[in-house]
Parts: structure tokens; C-alpha cells; sequence
């Protein structure tokens, strides 16, 4: 559930140096620009949610992205962190009733009409500001305490658009998007090098014998292998215990819920396939692959409806 992660090259490079008003220092593209028009993958999320539902998505969706967007798209870590601070306080009017960027506008309303509280995009913002400042995690705790700020959020934000705020399921959800951020983080090792960032725990890599230059070689060496071996069950350790929830969570949102732990899974498998050298080659889910998770996205989606139209509203109101 958390949102894809971005190359430092993305459509709107050129958009960004177009920045107006300078106050603001952001261009103002519509929520549906965003989802529809430059990231493919949310053609693919909207098809799993109901119809009423999806436009909610697409503003949820349009306001991660353009936060990414200003924190990996900036010429500097400067600007980055003055476009967030300025992106921060359109956050805040949205929250005075008072929007002002179309995205927040759009967003508002799904705020509205959900009673989303403003704390998991403040936590996303704080997530992408950290990205300005620090590079190096020492240990799996502050790892997690980044997750927890980077990609929980959006879990969250999904189950309440589905209605559900129990915090067994929330707990579940933070597991699933926790173990998709980490699968992605093990996926990159090679472009978050290049990036100047790693996210292998400084004490997982002393305690392999493995040092940062070994992140520059052709190809992964047999400790860094052995770690990432070891880092890849930690995630899917994770994405595991948060397996109930593709039973217990929101109908609503149920096969959306699945594809996105099925496609963290799929993603550790195609590192498990790679031997654990990440550095060589990117591990990526086949298409067939992503076809198999789709289709039984879509059958979670299609039987989720059969079931609300035999059981009626009272049994929906007991699944969500």
C-alpha cells in the first residue's frame, strides 16, 4: 500500500522549474492529472476499488505523488526542503477549510467525506523531508521509525476510506505497507547507491562483514548476499503478519489490499530468483507474474460484490 518509488528523473522535471506563484514555488496541475495522466499504476489500483471510491483514491494518490515529486525532483536538498515546508503549509490550509493548491482541493473533500484526520500526510511529509537529511540508517529501529512515517500512512488512509479504523487491522496494514517499503529498499540497493542513500541497516552490514564499497561492485558479493537473504525474509516476515488483513479488512478495499502484499511477495521472490544480487541486475516481477496477481485481484473484487448484492447491507456494514 505504499506508493511506487520514483527515479530522480520523472515526467515533470521540466514543470518543476516552471514554479509559480514564487511564494509557492509549486506548479498546480488537478488531483486527476496526477493519477491519470503520468503513473500508470493507478489505472491498475482504481480498477480494484469501487467506482464511488475511486476518485478518493486518485486524490490520495495525486498527493503522495506530488509530495515524492518535490523531494526527488529538486535541483537541491535546500530547494526540496523549501518546496515540502511550502507544501506543508497548503497541507494546513486544506485543514482550515481553506484550500488552495487543486490538489488539496481535491482532497479536502475526500477528507470530508471520510473524516480522514491530517496526521498520515503530515506523516508523509515528514518522511520525504528526512529524505533531505539522511541517508544512513544505523539499525533496523530507525528503519522502521522511517516506515512508519513513509509508508504505514498510506495503509491507513486506505482502510479508512473503507470504513475501518480498528487497530488490530491498522496494526495488519502498517506489517503489509512496512514489508512492501522494505522489499522495495532491497530491490534498490543499486539505484539508491547511485542516489547516495542506503537503507541496510549499518549494524545488519557490520555484523556480515559487509562494508559501503560493496555497493559499488558489478555485482553482490557472497556476504552481501547472505545479508540480503536475511533482509528479504525480515520483509516478508512482515508482509506474513500482516496476512489477516486480506481476509478482515474493508470489502471495499480487500483486493487492492491483496495485490499490493501479493506484489511485495512476488518482488522478494524475484530477488530470491536473482540469488540476492541486487547490485548486477534490478529483480522485476514478470508480467506474467503481474498478470496472475491481477486476475486474482480482480476475482477478490468481483466476489466481494457477489456478496454484497446476496447478503444484502447489513452483512457489508459487518464486513467493512
Amino acid at each position: 500500500m505504499s506508493p511506487p518509488r520514483l527515479g530522480s528523473q520523472g515526467p515533470r522535471s521540466q514543470m518543476l522549474a516552471q514554479r509559480q506563484p514564487p511564494a509557492c514555488r509549486m506548479p498546480r496541475p488537478s488531483a486527476g492529472r496526477i493519477a491519470t495522466g503520468h503513473y500508470e499504476n493507478f489505472s491498475v489500483i482504481s480498477w480494484l476499488v469501487p467506482k464511488p471510491l475511486r476518485q478518493d483514491f486518485a486524490n490520495v494518490y495525486a498527493f503522495s505523488r506530488w509530495s515524492d515529486d518535490l523531494a526527488d525532483e529538486a535541483e537541491s536538498p535546500a530547494v526540496a526542503a523549501a518546496a515540502l515546508a511550502a507544501w506543508r503549509d497548503e497541507l494546513e490550509a486544506c485543514g482550515r477549510g481553506s484550500p488552495r493548491h487543486p490538489i488539496l482541493v481535491a482532497l479536502a473533500t475526500t477528507i470530508a467525506r471520510h473524516g480522514l484526520t491530517l496526521k498520515p500526510f503530515h506523516d508523509l511529509i515528514d518522511a520525504f523531508e528526512q529524505d533531505q537529511q539522511v541517508v544512513r540508517y544505523a539499525s533496523r529501529e530507525q528503519l522502521l521509525d522511517y516506515c512508519r512515517r513513509s509508508a504505514n500512512p498510506v495503509g491507513r488512509i486506505v482502510l479508512a476510506l473503507g470504513g475501518c479504523r480498528e487497530p488490530q487491522r491498522q496494526a495488519e496494514s502498517d506489517a503489509i505497507c512496512t514489508g512492501l517499503q522494505l522489499v522495495n529498499f532491497w530491490q534498490d540497493v543499486r539505484r539508491d547507491r547511485i542516489a547516495g542513500r542506503i537503507y541496510l541497516p549499518a549494524d545488519d552490514m557490520q555484523r556480515h562483514g559487509v562494508c559501503e564499497s560493496d555497493l559499488d561492485a558489478p555485482q553482490a558479493s557472497p556476504a552481501l548476499r547472505r545479508l540480503l537473504a536475511e533482509e528479504v525474509a525480515w520483509a516478508e516476515a512482515c508482509l506474513a503478519a500482516g496476512e489477516p488483513l486480506k481476509r478482515l479488512g474493508p470489502a471495499a478495499v480487500r483486493p487492492a489490499i491483496t495485490a499490493f502484499a501479493g506484489g511485495g511477495q512476488a518482488v522478494a521472490a524475484a530477488i530470491r530468483r536473482a540469488d540476492y544480487d541486487t547490485l548486477s541486475r534490478r529483480p522485476v516481477v514478470s508480467k506474467a507474474t503481474k498478470l496472475i496477481l491481477a486476475g486474482r485481484a480482480v476475482i477478490g473484487r468481483m466476489g466481494a460484490g457477489i456478496f454484497r448484492r446476496s447478503a444484502g447491507p447489513a452483512a457489508e456494514a459487518e464486513q467493512t
